[in-house]
C-alpha cells in the first residue's frame, strides 16, 4: 500500500466514496470472519465419522485458532492506529481466506491445525482495526454500530447454515475452501482500491466527543475488563457447543445430518440480528450503562434455562440468550469508545478483543473438559450462567455515562 494512501491527512475528512467504501468493506468484513472463523464448529461434526476421532479431540484442534484470534489483536490495533486500517483490513482478508483454503487442503489434524492457526491469527485482525476504522467514519456512532451488529450478527447465524449445507452438498473441504476464496477476493479487491487512492485512511473522529474524568477512565477499565472477559466465555463457548447441543437434544428433529443442525443454529443466531438494531438505536438514545446490565441480567435465568431444556423450549431458552447477548454488544463498543482517546481506539478495541476472543481458548477446553466427563452441557450452562451473573454485578459499577462530562480542552483528539 502506499505510504499516501495510509498516512496522507490524518485529520482531513476522507472523499465520501471513501468513507461509504471504508464502512461497506468493514460491515461485510464482520459477516466474513464471524462465517469463517466458525466454519469447523458444525465441519467437525463430518470429521468424527471421516477421521474416526472423537468431538472433544478434534474441537481441541481449534484451541490455537481461537488463542490467536486473541492474541493477535492488539498488535493488529497498533498496526491500524499507526500504518493503515484499510491495509490491515485487507491483510485480514487476505489472511483468513488463505487460512479456510489451507484448512481445506489439510490431509490430517496437524496440517488442520496449523491452517486453523493461520485463519485465527487473520481473524484477530479484524475487530480492533475494522470497528475504529469505521467509528471514525461515523456521524451516528449507535446506528452505525447497529448496521455493523446486523453484519455481525448475519455472520455468526450463517456460519452453520453455510458449513453444514457445502458439507452436505459438495463434503467438508469445500466447507473451507469456497468461503476461503471469497475472502481472498475481496481482499485483493481492497488493496487495489487502496494503491488507486480511492480508499483513504481517516484517524480522527468525525464528531469528536467531550473528555471523561481521569477518575470515570480508570473506573471503566476495571470494570470492562471483567465484563468482556465474561461475556467472551459466554460468546465464545455458546457458539463451540450450540451445535452439539442441538444434535444431542434435538437430534430426532433434524434428521441426523449437519445440513439440519447448521439451519437451526443459524435460526437462532438470526433472531438476534433485529434487536441488535434496536440495541444500537438504544445505545443512540439511553444510558449505555442501563442497556449494557440489563442485557447481562437477562442472561442469567435463560442461560440456566438452556442447562436443564430440551425440544422447543430449549430454542427459545438458547434464542433469548442469543438475543440478549447480541443487543449489548452496541452498548459496549460504544462504552470502550466513550472512555478511550480516539487515536488510541484501534489499540483499545485489540485489548479488548484479547480479552474477550482470548477467553475463545478456555472456553473451548471448558467444553472439551465439561463433554468429556459428562457426555452433555448442564454442567457448562450453569457455569455460563453464574459468569453472567457476574459480569452484571461488575457492570452496575460503571459510570454514568449521562452524567455531563469535562469538556475538552483540545477539539482533537476528543479525549486524553
Amino acid at each position: 500500500m502506499s505510504q499516501s494512501s495510509s498516512g496522507a491527512s490524518r485529520g482531513a475528512l476522507p472523499t465520501p466514496t471513501s468513507a461509504r467504501l471504508s464502512v461497506g468493506f468493514a460491515w461485510v468484513g464482520h459477516s466474513l470472519m464471524h462465517i469463517v472463523s466458525a466454519l469447523f464448529l458444525t465441519i467437525v461434526l463430518a470429521l468424527e465419522t471421516e477421521w474416526k476421532l472423537s468431538y472433544d479431540e478434534l474441537i481441541r484442534l481449534w484451541t490455537l485458532g481461537s488463542f490467536m484470534i486473541g492474541l493477535g489483536a492488539p498488535l493488529a490495533g497498533w498496526l491500524g492506529d499507526r500504518w493503515s486500517s484499510a491495509g490491515m483490513i485487507a491483510l485480514f482478508y487476505l489472511m483468513t481466506g488463505a487460512g479456510a483454503v489451507l484448512a481445506g487442503l489439510s490431509d490430517g489434524p496437524t496440517m488442520l491445525m496449523w491452517s486453523l492457526a493461520l485463519l485465527g491469527l487473520g481473524a484477530s485482525i479484524y475487530h480492533p482495526v475494522g470497528m475504529a476504522w469505521m467509528m471514525a467514519n461515523a456521524e451516528n456512532r449507535g446506528k452505525a454500530m447497529g448496521w455493523l451488529g446486523l453484519f455481525g450478527t448475519f455472520g455468526v447465524a450463517t456460519a452453520a447454515v453455510v458449513a453444514g449445507s457445502l458439507t452436505e452438498w459438495l463434503d467438508w473441504r469445500m466447507a473451507f475452501i469456497i468461503p476461503g476464496v471469497l475472502c481472498l477476493g475481496l481482499g485483493v479487491v481492497l488493496a487495489l482500491l487502496m494503491m488507486a487512492g480511492v480508499v483513504q485512511d481517516r484517524h480522527a473522529d468525525v464528531k469528536p466527543q467531550p473528555a471523561p474524568s481521569r477518575g470515570d477512565v480508570v473506573r471503566a477499565f476495571f470494570v470492562l475488563s471483567l465484563t468482556m472477559v465474561c461475556a467472551g466465555l459466554i460468546f465464545n463457548a455458546m457458539q463451540v457447543v450450540l451445535p452439539k447441543l442441538f444434535e444431542a437434544r434435538l437430534g430426532g428433529w433434524l434428521g441426523g445430518g449437519t445440513f439440519g443442525v447448521g439451519g437451526l443454529v443459524t435460526a437462532v443466531y438470526l433472531i438476534a440480528a433485529l434487536p441488535q438494531m434496536i440495541g444500537g438505536v438504544l445505545a443512540d438514545r439511553h444510558s449505555l450503562k442501563r442497556v449494557y446490565t440489563l442485557c447481562l441480567l437477562v442472561q442469567i435465568p435463560m442461560m440456566a434455562a438452556v442447562a436443564v431444556l430440551s425440544d422447543l423450549p430449549l430454542v427459545a431458552a438458547a434464542a433469548l440468550v442469543v438475543i440478549a447477548s447480541q443487543t449489548q454488544i452496541p452498548a459496549e463498543n460504544m462504552l470502550l469508545a466513550r472512555y478511550t482517546p480516539d487515536k488510541h481506539r484501534g489499540l483499545a478495541f485489540g485489548a479488548k478483543y484479547i480479552l474477550s476472543f482470548g477467553a475463545g481458548p478456555l472456553a473451548v477446553q471448558l467444553v472439551a473438559w465439561v463433554y468429556e466427563r459428562t457426555g452433555e452441557f448442564t454442567m457448562l450452562y450453569l457455569t455460563l450462567s453464574a459468569l453472567a451473573a457476574l459480569a452484571f454485578f461488575a457492570a452496575v459499577l460503571l459510570p454514568d455515562d449521562r452524567r455531563k462530562a469535562e469538556p475538552a480542552v483540545e477539539p482533537l483528539p476528543a479525549a486524553e
